[in-house]
């Protein structure tokens, strides 16, 4: 939605410094303005295109069944992609466009659309690593209430939680930023004004990060990594976990959300409830909030007592 209204947005801001028409395409070997839109068409034929990128991933996902899980690589690498090639187009269009009487007189884009193409790879890069993956093997109840470590099998447990909350703060902070940048990059401020971005993207970032945890327990002990694309992370090896354990926790316990110190010890708190806690070999407690925690534990515990024989 946010995307879809800068999109759309962008020029009718800045119709009093734009022509009646403005130039929306340039020839390939000159580099001039050959062709033209209405200011409302050049605002709404991106928005339009970028409604139906959306809709088409959207119903794509919901024939596949992944509607309420995790969204898969492709599209998150097609929407990020797409979605920086039109806000970053349209901000090419609008700024070449601005200050002139006629849209012949248009400037040049092509060094905006080269920039524009290396950013839109990066981002689409980015969203098909931060994609989900599932895990070899996740115990469940069916596997008994006690874990057996059955000899030549490895067992893996896998959990993941996301505060929506948080990831909405970090979605308004980081569309605060593309709004901020984009008006830069489109003429409508001085490059000073850009510096406003930086609070808001120091906030999306530290916010983003912090909205979501993974936890992991393998023959190598326990991973625990922050947002979508797991990093940073911590490692405990499975000679530094002296217990695992699971305990209810609530924000108002642990002094509030994300990654918090108090006197219970290091607590990562995205809801409130069941929690993995381990005792490190120094004594120190981490708790991280993740659903199926007492699975998590008995692995853990179970993997430990292997390993100390």
């Amino acid at each position: 939605m946010g995307v879809l209204v800068l999109l759309a947005a962008l020029p009718p801001v800045a119709s009093s410094r734009l022509p009646e028409r403005l130039a929306t395409h340039w020839n390939a070997g000159s580099g001039r303005p050959d062709d033209s839109m209405p200011l409302w068409a050049a605002a709404l034929f991106p928005a339009l295109v970028w409604a139906v990128l959306a809709a088409v991933v959207a119903l794509a996902l919901r024939r596949a069944g992944t509607g309420g899980g995790a969204i898969p690589r492709w599209a998150l690498a097609g929407l990020g992609f797409g979605g920086v090639m039109l806000l970053g187009g349209q901000a090419s269009i609008v700024r070449a466009n601005l200050d002139h009487a006629d849209w012949r007189d248009a400037d040049s884009v092509t060094s905006w659309v080269v920039g524009t193409l290396v950013v839109a790879a990066t981002v689409g890069a980015i969203g098909f690593l931060a994609a989900q993956r599932a895990p070899a093997h996740v115990p469940s109840a069916t596997d008994g209430p006690v874990l057996e470590l059955p000899a030549g099998q490895r067992l893996v447990w896998l959990a993941r939680t996301s505060n929506p909350w948080l990831q909405a703060v970090s979605a308004v902070t980081g569309l605060l930023t593309i709004a901020v940048v984009v008006g830069a990059l489109a003429g409508l401020a001085d490059p000073p004004v850009a510096l406003a971005a930086t609070p808001f993207a120091l906030a999306c970032v530290l916010v983003l990060a912090c909205s979501s945890v993974q936890a992991r327990v393998t023959e190598r002990g326990l991973d625990v990594s922050f947002g979508p694309l797991g990093w940073p992370g911590r490692h405990w090896a499975l000679e530094d976990i002296e217990s695992a354990r699971t305990e209810n926790r609530t924000p108002v316990q642990v002094g509030g959300w994300g990654y918090r110190l108090s006197g219970l010890g290091t607590t990562v708190m995205l809801r409130g409830g069941e929690c993995l806690v381990i005792r490190t070999a120094k004594g120190k407690d981490f708790a991280v909030s993740v659903d199926d925690a007492e699975h998590g534990a008995a692995l853990l515990n179970s993997l430990s007592a292997q390993h100390t024989r």
